[in-house]
């Protein structure tokens, strides 16, 4: 295993999560123009659509991960 990755796997779960998500981040943003076969664009849109038609039902993306992060 990588020497980086073994390091990675010491970290407390928080330190993990924010690991991967800057990683994410980086990686979409070296990949901006990442192509969406039909399927992927389909959903998006069916998320969209539902979202417009009641917005107060979906929760932030901190509140989630705030949750997330305090159940043990």
């Amino acid at each position: 295993m990588n020497k980086n990755v073994t390091e990675i796997l010491k970290l407390s779960l928080e330190e993990k999560i924010n690991a991967v998500e800057t990683i994410w981040d980086n990686i979409a943003e070296e990949n901006k123009a990442l192509p969406l076969n039909e399927g992927q664009i389909q959903i998006l849109n069916d998320r969209l659509e539902s979202y417009k038609k009641n917005p107060e039902s979906v929760r932030s993306w901190d509140d989630f991960k705030k949750d997330f992060l305090n159940k043990k």
